[in-house]
């Protein structure tokens, strides 16, 4: 599903136009991107956690020169599913 199509699903699901639902997504979309930029976790109940993820420095090698390479440091977002999500 892409970002057009939730669109569609939710006014759907809510009947309520799509631009009520595309500018409530991108809303939505537009705070969690804030909160993880200045290291915030983002916790939804029943459906999951957003949280920012620290890679420390690390020397890694090339593949097919076998010469050493310093990656930096990183953070990234990884998001944990909440128990009502899992989907067995």
């Amino acid at each position: 599903m892409n970002k057009s199509e939730l669109i569609d699903a939710m006014a759907n699901d809510a009947g309520l136009p799509k631009i009520v639902c595309r500018k409530a997504l991108e809303a939505f979309l537009a705070t969690v991107e804030k909160a993880m930029k200045s290291g915030e976790k983002v916790s939804l109940v029943g459906f999951g956690t957003f949280v920012v993820a620290k890679k420390a420095a690390r020397t890694g090698y090339n593949p097919s020169t076998k010469q050493p390479i310093d990656i930096p440091a990183k953070r990234s977002v990884k998001f944990k599913p909440g128990n009502d999500l899992m989907l067995e």
